[in-house]
């Protein structure tokens, strides 16, 4: 089910959940996202400490992008409230990368995975040949979300992380919509230390 008040970022509707754009009004919302500590350890940034920091980082995580043909940047809210409690995003080019994240008090009820479907399904629909996602092997409930929605284990990398400049460990999962597709090698190719680990039952 979808609105089509915005082509690039239609809204999207499930069961508990509307997906839709961010908007200034949301920094309030995105502070308490974006600011908390313990949610941000696996977050590619620092925490933002003001509503002026918030909003920089809207305007170039989310809002940049809405000016674009095709955007997939969605602040998650639940039907009941309206307000964002987390995103939901897929990235550009060939791998189409997925990310989320969730403000912790709504963690472990299911709420990321059936967000990332719907973006799943629209980037199914819109002709996509495979969505890759990456998480640190200290963060499993993100791998967790990715086996959930049909996302296998290719291989593991290990890159020095930036902002943060922390060497961090990622697993790269994919799902491909079209049979035959083969592995996105670009995080292989990047980073000199990559392997595929012996177990994928994390």
């Amino acid at each position: 089910m979808t609105d089509r008040t915005a082509e690039n970022t239609p809204t999207l509707v499930t069961g508990r959940l509307l997906l839709r754009r961010a908007c200034p009004a949301d920094a309030p919302a995105f502070l308490k996202l974006l600011g908390d500590v313990t949610t941000n350890t696996f977050l590619p940034w620092y925490p933002v400490q003001t509503l002026q920091q918030t909003l920089q980082h809207l305007e170039k995580q989310f809002f940049s992008f809405y000016q674009k043909p095709s955007a997939y940047r969605y602040a998650i809210c639940l039907k009941t409230q309206g307000v964002p409690i987390g995103y939901v995003n897929a990235g550009e080019g060939d791998s189409r990368d997925l990310g989320y994240a969730l403000r912790r008090e709504y963690w472990g009820q299911g709420l990321v995975t059936e967000a990332a479907r719907a973006v799943v399904e629209r980037l199914r629909a819109s002709g996509a040949a495979r969505l890759t996602a990456t998480h640190d092997v200290n963060n499993p409930a993100s791998g967790r979300v990715m086996r959930k929605l049909g996302f296998t284990y290719r291989y593991s990398y290990i890159e020095q992380w930036q902002p943060k400049d922390i060497p961090v460990t990622f697993r790269m999962y994919q799902l491909d919509f079209v049979p035959g597709t083969g592995t996105y090698m670009g995080y292989w190719q990047r980073y000199p230390t990559h392997f595929i680990e012996k177990s994928n039952e994390w």
